[in-house]
Formats: C-alpha cells, structure tokens, sequence
C-alpha cells in the first residue's frame, strides 16, 4: 500500500470487517481497491485527502471502462474507508459523503426486425393445444406490448375480445387498457375454448394442469417457438416489447401515444426504451417548431 498517511489505517479497517466474519476473499478485494485508489492519486496529494482529490481519482477509474458494478462496488469500498477514517478522527469530514459514480449507460433491448418477426408468427402453424396456447400469448405480447408480469398475471376476464381490448395491470398497480390486434384476437379465439383451468383459476395462460402459467414457462416457451420457427436469434418477451414500441414509433413518431400504451410513467423511459435516433427528433422539430419551419421551394 501507497505510504499516504491516508492509508495508513488500513490495517485497523480491514481488522474491523474481519472481526465482523468478512470472508477472506472480501478483505482481499477491499485492499485491491483501496490499492487502486492509492495508485490513482497523484504524489503530491495533500494530507488529510480533499473530496476534489478523491472526485479526481473517481473520474479517472471511470474512464477504465469497467462494468458499471465493479466501479460501483470499488466506491463504495472507498466510501467505507472514508466513514472509518471520519469516525476515528483521522478526518475532519467524510469527503466521500453524496460522491455516487457516473451513471452507466442504459443498456437497450434488441428490437426484431418487423419483417422477421411477422414471418415468423405468419408461417406458425399450431399443431396442439400447447401450441395453439403459445401462440396466443406471443401474438398479444407483440400486438399489445405487454410486459412478462404482465401477461404472466392476466385473468380470461381481463381479455374484452368483441371490444378489442385488454385490461392490464401495470407497474405500480397502475391500470391501463391497451387495443388487441385482429391477430391477437383471432388466436385467443382460437385458444380459450382449448384453455384447462382447475375449478379456483382464473388465470388466462394456464399449464396442461390447470394451474397459471409461470414468467419462467412462459419465456422458455417463447424461447422454444422461436427456435422452432427456425429463428437464428434468442427471443425473449422483452424483445418482443420493445419491438411493439419501436415499429409503433417509427410508423407514427408519436412519442406520447407509445408511451401510454407502454404504460410508462416518465416519457424519457420512452424516449430511451425505443430508441429515439436523431433523424426522427430532428423531422419532429423541422415539422412543428415555428422557427424551424423550411420555406418550400416555388415551383418554377
């Protein structure tokens, strides 16, 4: 270890979390991390440490592209080094007190291209009532855009066929009603004078037993049909969501109406779950924003 007088309580650190039953290979990754820190300063840092000087050391572990949750952890080991030097008074403040990492990008969900996704469930021919069943739910979580929860927990009484529409419960027991595709419609038609329920079930997907269908089934039922149908590429039901939004947006670039039927509190959850590009941001300014507008060219 660097000899800092900062870290020269590290040994008292480290024998605090031993004494309270931290395993061996936990100590050993708090002191390559406090050690990183160490490495990260430069020789003149002043003692006692300032927050800028820990700020800097963060900014620069940043930059090493590591997994958003190894960064997180190292700061936080550093953070419980700085409350332990603060608590024996070796520091006059807690310089790590508020200090968060850079927030990781946001991962986006692979969207299927329209015209593979409609030949896969075109060229589905169901051949058992599991099948008929495993149809009926891969057309509404593309047609509708449901979330696994969600479909996982719908009850047949949630499903307004005549009307075209489904009832669902949503993220923080927030309702909506969401259209259902001729598609969905026919296949649920299809499968409910099929569906096996045991006499205190409501559920609309059941097993062969009756009983609910499980996430875990019902994603490794998708799973199953997609490679079935001769797809090249895993499909998940958050696939298939985010493919709903993204052919929805880039048919009608109404960012608010997807948002409602996605049933997203926060349009920027929207915005980033669809994968906004420039290109449509940029034609929705050009085409309302009043000091935007393009003088048309006069036809000569």
């Amino acid at each position: 270890m660097a000899n800092h007088p900062f870290f020269q309580s590290l040994d008292a650190f480290l024998l605090q979390h031993q004494q309270q039953n931290k395993s061996p290979h936990t100590l050993q990754a708090y002191r390559r991390d406090l050690q990183q820190l160490a490495n990260l300063l430069p020789d003149n840092a002043p003692n006692p440490l300032t927050r800028s000087q820990l700020v800097a050391a963060l900014k620069k572990l940043s930059q090493q592209n590591l997994h958003s949750r190894s960064l997180a952890r190292k700061l936080s080991v550093w953070r419980q080094y700085c409350q332990y030097l603060h608590q024996q008074g070796a520091l006059a403040n807690d310089i790590s007190l508020g200090l968060k990492a850079p927030k990781a990008p946001e991962r986006l969900p692979k969207a299927i291209e329209r015209e593979q996704l409609n030949h896969l469930l075109n060229q589905t021919q169901p051949e058992s009532t599991l099948t008929v069943r495993d149809l009926a739910f891969i057309e509404l979580f593309y047609g509708s855009g449901l979330r696994l929860s969600e479909l996982n927990a719908l009850n047949f009484q949630d499903i307004l066929l005549d009307a075209g529409w489904v009832m669902v419960q949503g993220k923080g027991n927030r309702q909506r009603q969401v259209p259902l595709t001729p598609k969905s419609v026919q296949a649920l038609r299809e499968y409910l004078p099929m569906r096996v329920a045991q006499a205190d079930e409501n559920a609309l997907f059941t097993s062969r037993h009756g009983k609910r269908l499980t996430t875990r089934q019902i994603a490794k039922r998708l799973d199953l049909w997609a490679k079935n149908q001769g797809s090249n590429q895993h499909i998940s039901p958050h696939m298939l969501r985010h493919s709903y939004a993204s052919h929805l947006l880039q048919a009608s670039r109404d960012v608010r109406a997807v948002q409602d039927l996605l049933g997203h509190r926060s349009l920027s959850t929207t915005q980033i779950y669809t994968k906004l590009d420039f290109d449509h941001l940029a034609q929705v300014y050009d085409d309302t924003h009043p000091r935007a507008k393009r003088k048309k060219k006069s036809d000569d």
